[in-house]
C-alpha cells in the first residue's frame, strides 16, 4: 500500500458515532480533528432485533455530516468500523447498505474480540510505557469489552453483552432510578460478567477505563467531590446513593453530566458498579483513547508491513499445522494466474485476499479429508480472526469452499466478477498440485477478455498427463454450470 500522509477511522457505535482523523509523521499519528454525534442506533433495536427508522435517519444524518469531512480522502486512507448493534441487527445488511452510499466509503462490522483488540490498541498507544499488566474496560452502547494486556499487547480479549444503551432502555426505560430497577440491572451485568471472572480476577494491577461511559462517570465523580482523581468503589458507593435518592436521571443535577449522557447514563452506571464488584476493582484511570484510535494505528500498520491480518494467516497456519509447501505452491501458481487473467490492470488488494485464501485453504483437513473444504470456510467465517471483518472474513470463507468441489454450491453466490477471476485462479491452482508435490509445470498463459476465460498450454505436456487434462475439461463444464465460460487452448 502506499504511504498516506493523513488517516480516518470511522466508529459506528451503539451509542455514539465517532470519526477522528490523524497526520502521519514517521511511526506517530497526531490527531487533527474529531467529531462526535450520539446516534444512541442500540436504542433504536425492537424486541426483535431490527434497527427501527428513526434510528436509522438518525445515523444517516450524521453519516452525510462526517461525509463532507472524508470527502477529500482516498479510499485506502479510510477505514470504518461497526459494532455491536450492526453485529445483533436483523435488518443490518439493508442499512449498511444505505449507510456506504451516504457516507462513501465501505463499513467494516467487527466481532466482538476483534473490537477489543482494536479499543486496546488504541488505549495502550496513548499511555506511557509501563511494566504493570493492564486491565482495559470499554463500556458501549451495546457491548462492554474486557482486555487484559502488556504494554502493546492483548493477552485476553472478552466482549460481553451488555451497553449502556441497552441497559438503560431495558431498566431504565422512562428515566426512572430506583433501589429495585437498580439492583437488577446490576445483577444483570454481574450475571455476564461470570463468563469472564475465573480468568480476570487478579491477573492485572491497574484497571483502564475507556470510550464515554467512564470518561462520564470519572468526570462526575471528581466534579461533585465524590472522587479526588478516576473512578473509586467509594465514588461509585456514593453516587450510586445520590441516584437512589434522586431517582430520575433528568432531575440528577449532578456538575459535568452532559445532557447527552443522561439517557445512557444508568445503565452505563450499573454495568460499571457490577464490574467494579466482580473483578475486585477498587480505583480505574481513564483512558484517553479507545477504538477510533485503534483503528487508525492497525490502519497505519497496514502501511508498514504490520497488517495483523498477515500475523493473523501466520497463526492459523502453525494452529492447523498447514502444509507450508503445499500453500506455497498453490499461493504462487495461483498469483501468477490472477495476474494474467488481470492484464496489466492488477488489483493489489484483491490478490492480497487471494494470499491470504490459498494459505488457509487447508485448514478444514484438520477437521476431516473429506470435503475439507466446506470444514475451511467454515473456520474461516466463525474463528475470531483479528485484523479480519466480517465482510473479509465472509470473503475468504466463501472463495475457501469455491476452491474445489461442485461449482454448483456456489449458484447465487459467487456472482462478483473479480471473486470469480479470483476463485479460477485458485481452482486451477489447486489442481495442477493436486498431488502436494513439486510438480513440473510447462509455460502456461491466462487471459480473461471480459466475458471468457482461456488457459493456453503445451500440447504435449498435456498428452503426457492425460489425468490433468481430464480435470481441466471438467473444471470447464463446473463453470459452465454458473453461466462462466473458460476455454482451454492447446498450443
Amino acid at each position: 500500500m502506499e504511504q498516506q500522509p493523513v488517516l480516518a477511522a470511522v466508529d459506528l457505535g451503539s451509542n455514539s458515532f465517532r470519526l477522528q482523523i490523524a497526520r502521519v509523521e514517521g511511526e506517530q499519528l497526531y490527531m487533527l480533528d474529531g467529531l462526535r454525534e450520539p446516534v444512541r442506533l442500540a436504542a433504536g433495536l425492537t424486541a426483535d432485533n431490527y434497527l427501527d427508522e428513526a434510528a436509522q435517519q438518525r445515523a444517516l444524518a450524521a453519516l452525510a455530516r462526517f461525509a463532507e469531512r472524508l470527502r477529500d480522502l482516498p479510499h485506502e486512507a479510510v477505514r470504518v468500523v461497526g459494532t455491536n448493534s450492526l453485529r445483533v441487527a436483523e435488518n443490518a445488511a439493508q442499512f449498511i447498505s444505505q449507510a456506504e452510499q451516504v457516507l462513501g466509503f465501505p463499513i467494516d462490522v467487527i466481532a466482538g474480540r476483534e473490537e477489543a483488540r482494536l479499543i486496546y490498541l488504541g488505549v495502550a498507544h496513548g499511555l506511557p510505557q509501563s511494566d504493570e499488566q493492564l486491565l482495559v474496560m470499554d463500556i458501549g452502547g451495546g457491548s462492554t469489552e474486557f482486555i487484559i494486556g502488556h504494554g502493546l499487547k492483548p493477552l485476553k480479549l472478552e466482549s460481553l453483552y451488555m451497553g449502556c444503551v441497552s441497559f438503560s432502555s431495558r431498566y431504565f426505560p422512562d428515566g426512572k432510578i430506583t433501589k429495585h430497577n437498580l439492583a437488577q440491572a446490576e445483577l444483570a451485568a454481574r450475571c455476564e460478567l461470570q463468563n469472564i471472572v475465573a480468568d480476570y480476577k487478579g491477573q492485572w494491577q491497574k484497571a483502564i477505563g475507556s470510550s464515554g461511559t467512564a470518561k462520564a462517570i470519572a468526570e462526575i465523580l471528581e466534579l461533585n467531590g465524590f472522587s479526588s482523581g478516576g473512578i473509586t468503589r467509594d465514588g461509585l458507593d456514593m453516587l450510586r446513593a445520590h441516584l437512589i435518592k434522586v431517582g430520575d436521571v433528568q432531575k440528577l443535577g449532578l456538575l459535568g453530566l452532559r445532557p447527552d449522557r443522561l439517557p445512557a447514563l444508568a445503565g452505563g452506571f450499573a454495568i460499571m458498579y457490577a464490574a467494579f464488584d466482580e473483578l475486585g476493582i477498587t480505583r480505574m484511570q481513564v483512558g484517553l483513547s479507545a477504538l477510533r484510535e485503534g483503528v487508525l494505528y492497525d490502519l497505519w500498520g497496514r502501511f508498514h508491513n504490520n497488517d495483523m491480518r498477515d500475523v493473523t494467516v501466520q497463526h492459523f497456519m502453525r494452529r492447523y499445522h498447514v502444509d507450508v509447501n503445499q500453500v506455497t505452491r498453490v499461493a504462487r501458481l495461483s498469483n501468477v494466474l490472477a495476474r494474467q487473467f488481470f492484464g496489466g490492470d492488477a488489483n493489489e488488494s484483491a490478490l492480497q485476499v487471494l494470499g491470504w485464501v490459498a494459505s488457509l485453504h487447508g485448514v478444514g483437513i484438520r477437521v476431516a479429508h473429506n470435503g475439507y473444504h466446506k470444514h475451511t470456510a467454515y473456520i474461516l467465517a466463525n474463528a475470531d480472526m483479528p485484523g479480519f471483518s466480517k465482510k473479509e472474513q465472509a470473503r475468504l470463507s466463501l472463495l475457501a469452499l469455491a476452491h474445489r468441489g461442485n461449482l454448483k454450491k456456489l449458484q447465487g453466490l459467487l456472482t462478483n466478477s473479480e471473486d470469480c477471476l479470483l476463485a479460477m485462479s485458485l481452482r486451477l491452482a489447486a489442481l495442477f498440485y493436486r498431488n502436494r508435490s513439486d510438480v513440473v509445470l510447462p509455460q502456461m498463459t491466462a487471459s480473461f477478455t471480459g466475458t471468457k476465460y482461456y488457459l493456453a498450454m503445451e500440447s504435449d505436456w498435456l498428452n503426457q498427463n492425460p489425468l490433468t487434462e481430464a480435470a481441466l475439461q471438467e473444471e470447464m463444464k463446473q463453470w459452465k454450470t454458473l453461466g462462466v465460460t473458460m476455454q482451454l487452448i492447446k498450443k
